[in-house]
């Protein structure tokens, strides 16, 4: 004995058609490869930088010729002041073309001016497609940095053209650099200055 089927209207059969679709493309726009590579990317600089290796770091900012010379720099510089990461935020858009990677760090010279306090760079990461054309960082130090910075390039400006010539530009020795500065910001510390500031 046959039993009876109902087909579904034509017209409602086409709607769901139609939501389902719908939805099938709102799923693969939500997280467009390219999104994704870019931040693989960003962590990949990341890892670069923290390795305190130029030859890792150097090839991944091809297209970042302007950028280079400071981030190598300062590649140089970190690893000359002892940077460890204390606490590593995974990198996460900010615009369509920009990616920020927050990395808390203990360091030699936070730690010469005796500061109980633990610095956050930020890595901002411009992509063009999926080629970085610019990497800018900035940091969250307190007053007293800038200003024991500028005590030490006052009180000794043999500095800057010595071991901090090319200061984060194309300088050879960031290293020495990012030491003979710590070295200073210890003589602020124990400075009238450095009383007065605080």
């Amino acid at each position: 004995m046959m039993t009876e089927r109902k087909l579904m209207p034509v017209h409602l059969t086409a709607l769901l058609l139609i939501v389902f679709l719908s939805a099938c493309s709102d799923t693969a726009t939500e997280a467009p490869a390219s999104d994704w590579q870019n931040l693989q990317t960003a962590e990949a600089i990341i890892d670069a930088f923290y390795s305190f290796n130029p030859d890792e770091l150097s090839p991944l900012l091809a297209d970042a010729k302007e950028s280079a010379l400071s981030l190598l720099f300062y590649q140089g510089w970190a690893e000359g002041g002892n940077y460890k990461i204390i606490n590593r935020a995974p990198c996460v858009a900010k615009t369509d073309s920009s990616i920020r990677c927050g990395i808390t760090v203990e360091d030699d010279p936070v730690l010469a001016l005796k500061l109980d306090f633990k610095v956050t760079d930020t890595f901002t990461i411009t992509f063009d497609g999926d080629k970085v054309t610019a990497v800018e960082t900035s940091s969250n130090d307190k007053p007293i940095y800038e200003q024991a910075f500028e005590w030490v390039v006052k009180d000794t400006p043999e500095v800057m053209t010595g071991p901090c010539q090319g200061f984060f530009d194309d300088g050879p020795t960031p290293g020495d650099c990012v030491r003979a500065m710590t070295e200073g910001y210890r003589r602020f510390a124990a400075s009238d200055a450095f009383q007065a500031a605080n």
